[in-house]
C-alpha cells in the first residue's frame, strides 16, 4: 500500500528538508520503500545519509505547501530518537528509518528502508472528501509539466465541489494555494 505523508531528511548544511512522499509500506510498518525523483533534495539526502523520518499526518495544508515548494513558516520539530534527524511535533505517527538498499536501475530510484523506531503522537483527525480532494489536487499540480495545464485545470474543477461542500478553513486555504500555483504556471 502507498501511504502519503511527509519525510524529513537532513541537508548537507544541517537544516531539515520537508517533502511529501508516498512510500510503499508493509503491513505493520516494518519496512518503507521510497521512490523519490533523482533530481529531488530528498533523493540526494537519502543517498548521502541513508536515513530519515516518515510522518503520517492529517494536515493537508502542510502537504500542499511542501509538495508545491511554497514558502511558509516551518512547523515545530524535535530531535529523532534513533536516527540523526528531526520529527514533526504535530503529526499522528512517525517512523524513523534506515536505508538498507538502493536500486537505481529503473526510471526512478528505489530506496528500501527498515523502520528502526516508531511513535504515535495523536489520533488522526481523519480525512473527509475535502482533504482527499486537496491531496489529489496537490498531486496533479505537482505533475503540471507532465500532465499539462488543461488536464490539471480540469482536475481542479472536478475536485473543487468536494472542497466547497465539506472543507474547513485549512482545506479551503490549501485548495486556494494549489489553484494559485497552477494559475501562476499558465
Amino acid at each position: 500500500m502507498i501511504l502519503e505523508g511527509i519525510v524529513t531528511t537532513i541537508n548537507p548544511d544541517g537544516t531539515v528538508n520537508l517533502a511529501p512522499q508516498g512510500p510503499i509500506v508493509t503491513e505493520g510498518f516494518s519496512r518503507l520503500t521510497f521512490r523519490p525523483f533523482s533530481t529531488s533534495v530528498t533523493y540526494a539526502n537519502l543517498h548521502r545519509t541513508r536515513c530519515g523520518v516518515f510522518h503520517v499526518i492529517d494536515d493537508v495544508l502542510l502537504l500542499a505547501r511542501t509538495a508545491l515548494d511554497l514558502e511558509f513558516e516551518p512547523p515545530a520539530l524535535q530531535p529523532a530518537v534513533v536516527v540523526p534527524g528531526q520529527v514533526l511535533v504535530d503529526c499522528c505517527r512517525w517512523y524513523e528509518f534506515e536505508v538498507e538498499r538502493i536500486d537505481e536501475r529503473g526510471e526512478r530510484p528505489i530506496f528500501d528502508a527498515r523502520v528502526v523506531h516508531a511513535e504515535r503522537v495523536r489520533d488522526s483527525w481523519g480525512f473527509n472528501r475535502a482533504k482527499h480532494a486537496v491531496i489529489e489536487a496537490t498531486i496533479a499540480a505537482s505533475r503540471l509539466p507532465l500532465l499539462g495545464q488543461e488536464a490539471v485545470q480540469a482536475e481542479l474543477a472536478r475536485l473543487r465541489s468536494a472542497v466547497d461542500k465539506t472543507g474547513g478553513p485549512a482545506e479551503r486555504e490549501a485548495f486556494r494555494l494549489v489553484e494559485k500555483f497552477v494559475g501562476r504556471s499558465a
